[in-house]
C-alpha cells in the first residue's frame, strides 16, 4: 500500500513519494507564539502526526520540520506587531513572551500524543538565512529595494503565481489587503515584503544590508525550509487559511531559488467551527487544551473527535460530542486491557483475524487519510462477536497509528463484596426467569456504578464511565 493525498496544487490526489532520498521530507507550518493555539490550531498540528504515522507503518522514513514564528507579524489592522501587543499586555518582553507560549505549545502537542517533528528552527535565530535568501532573489531580479528602504518580492516575475489558489495577479486589484501596504514605494501593488524597514522600532527589530528591520510573513518558511530539508520538500502541510497569501508567497520565493517546484504536494487541513460557530476572541468560544483538562476531560478525546472527521471537511465540534469521545476511549482502554491471549495456536489465530481488519485500517488511512471510515472499521470490530482477547489484540495492534494511548495503563477498580454477591443473585435470577428480580438488581447494580450487559454468552458487566 501507498499514501494518497490531495494535493492542492495539481488538485487531484497523488501518491506521496520522496524526491531526493528514501527520506520523505516534511514541512508544517508551526505557531506565532504570542498566544497558546487553540484547537482549531490543533487540529492542523494533527494533520502532520497522521500523515507521519501513516508512513512510518508503511515503512518509510520522514524528517519532519516544523518553524517556530517568534519575530510576530503585523496585527490585521496593519498597525502593531502580535507579539510587542502581548508583550505589553503582559508586561514582559516580547522574547518572554514568545518562549513561554513556544513552551505552551509543545506540552499541548504532547496532551493531544502528536508527535515531535525533528526540527524546530525559531524565525529569531533564522534572521541570517533570510538575509542570504533574500539577496538571492534579488540577484536573481525577483526581488527590489522600494522607496521606503523596505525590500519586495516582484509579484510580476514570478508567472505562474496563484497556480495553489487560483488567486492570479490578475484577480488582486489594487487596495486588496493582505500584505503590507506602502503607498507609492512598490513598484506594483501585489508586491510583498521580504524585509520590512523599521528604524523607529527598538524591541524584534535586526540589522540587515538594507538597514533596521524585521522579515515579512512569507520569508521565513521558505528560507527554513529549503534549508533544514536540504533544498525540497516532499510534502507542506497548513491550515486552508494559509492556501492565499502565505503559501502562495512562499512558493514564489522559493521556487526561483531551486529552479523548480520547491514543493512536490501542498496539504491543506481544513477549518473547524465550534458548537456552529467559527472560533474567535470576540465571539468568546475559543477553547484550548486546558479548557478539557479543567473540564476532567481526556485532551485525547479531541483526537478521537478529529479522527471521526475527514481532515478536508470542515469540522463542528461541541463539548457533547468530545465527552461522548472521552467515555469510549475509557470503554476501549478497558477493553484492551481486559484479556491477552495466552496459547500459542490462539496467539497464531489472533494475528490472522486481526491483520484483516489492521489492513482495512492502513487501507483507510492510505485512501486520503480517510479516518472516519478507519474509525467505523474500528468500531464495528469493537462492537461485534469478536471474542474480547481479538479486539484487545486488535485495539493495541492498531494504537501507532490511531495514537489514542489505547494501550495506557489505567487503574482497574476492583469490584466490592456486595458487588459481587449482587451480580451472582443477578445471573441466578435471569437463569431462574425472574425477570423482575433480575431487573431490580440491575438497577441496585447502576446505582453501585455497574453497568449490565446481557448476551448469548450470559451476564457480562463493567463500571461506568
Amino acid at each position: 500500500m501507498e499514501l494518497s493525498l490531495y494535493d492542492t496544487q495539481s488538485r487531484s490526489e497523488k501518491i506521496v513519494t520522496s524526491k531526493n532520498s528514501e527520506v520523505i521530507t516534511i514541512y508544517c507550518c508551526g505557531p506565532t507564539v504570542y498566544r497558546d493555539a487553540h484547537i482549531g490550531n490543533l487540529r492542523t498540528f494533527l494533520l502532520t502526526d497522521l500523515v507521519v504515522r501513516a508512513l512510518h507503518v508503511l515503512g518509510k522514513k520522514t524528517l519532519v520540520v516544523q518553524n517556530i514564528t517568534d519575530v510576530g507579524h503585523m496585527t490585521d489592522d496593519f498597525e502593531e506587531d502580535k507579539l510587542l501587543a502581548q508583550g505589553k499586555s503582559e508586561s514582559r518582553s516580547a522574547r518572554d513572551v514568545a518562549r513561554d507560549y513556544e513552551g505552551r505549545f509543545h506540552r499541548d502537542l504532547a496532551h493531544l500524543n502528536i508527535s515531535p517533528a525533528d526540527h524546530y528552527p525559531r524565525a529569531s535565530e533564522s534572521i541570517d538565512l533570510m538575509f542570504a535568501h533574500i539577496q538571492r532573489l534579488i540577484d536573481l531580479g525577483h526581488a527590489y529595494v522600494g522607496a521606503d528602504n523596505t525590500v519586495y518580492f516582484s509579484a510580476k516575475s514570478f508567472p505562474t503565481y496563484g497556480a495553489i489558489s487560483g488567486n492570479t495577479l490578475e484577480k488582486l486589484k489594487p487596495g486588496h489587503r493582505y500584505d503590507y501596504v506602502d503607498d507609492g514605494a512598490k513598484q506594483f501593488h501585489a508586491d510583498w515584503a521580504l524585509w520590512k524597514s523599521s528604524p523607529n522600532r527598538n524591541e524584534m527589530v535586526w540589522n540587515s544590508p538594507w538597514g533596521t528591520g524585521f522579515p515579512g510573513w512569507h520569508i521565513e518558511c521558505s528560507a527554513m525550509s529549503l534549508k533544514f530539508l536540504e533544498g525540497h520538500v516532499d510534502l507542506h502541510i497548513g491550515g486552508i487559511d494559509l492556501r492565499f497569501p502565505h503559501h502562495e508567497n512562499e512558493r514564489a520565493q522559493s521556487n526561483p531559488i531551486v529552479n523548480g517546484e520547491a514543493v512536490s504536494q501542498w496539504l491543506h487541513g481544513e477549518h473547524l467551527l465550534f458548537e456552529g460557530r467559527k472560533m474567535s476572541k470576540s465571539a468568546g468560544n475559543v477553547v484550548l487544551v486546558s479548557h478539557l483538562l479543567d473540564k476532567g476531560l481526556d485532551p485525547l478525546a479531541l483526537r478521537f473527535c478529529f479522527l471521526e472527521n475527514r481532515y478536508r471537511s470542515q469540522m463542528d465540534l461541541s463539548w457533547e460530542s468530545i465527552t461522548a469521545a472521552h467515555q469510549t476511549l475509557a470503554k476501549w482502554r478497558l477493553l484492551a486491557a481486559s484479556t491477552q491471549p495466552t496459547a500459542r495456536d490462539s496467539i497464531q489465530a489472533v494475528n490472522q483475524e486481526v491483520r484483516e481488519i489492521v489492513n482495512e485500517i492502513v487501507s483507510a488511512f492510505c485512501d486520503d487519510l480517510d479516518t472516519p471510515r478507519a474509525m467505523q472499521i474500528l468500531r464495528s470490530a469493537v462492537k461485534s462477536s469478536l471474542a474480547d482477547n481479538l479486539k484487545s489484540s486488535l485495539l493495541h495492534a492498531i494504537e501507532p497509528l490511531f495514537g489514542l494511548a489505547l494501550t495506557r495503563a489505567i487503574d482497574v477498580k476492583e469490584p466490592s463484596s456486595e458487588i459481587l454477591q449482587l451480580l451472582e443473585e443477578r445471573r441466578a435470577a435471569r437463569a431462574a426467569k425472574d425477570f423482575n428480580l433480575s431487573d431490580a438488581l440491575r438497577k441496585r447494580l447502576d446505582e453501585l456504578g455497574i453497568t449490565i450487559h446481557d448476551g448469548p454468552e450470559g451476564q457480562r458487566w463493567e463500571w461506568k464511565i
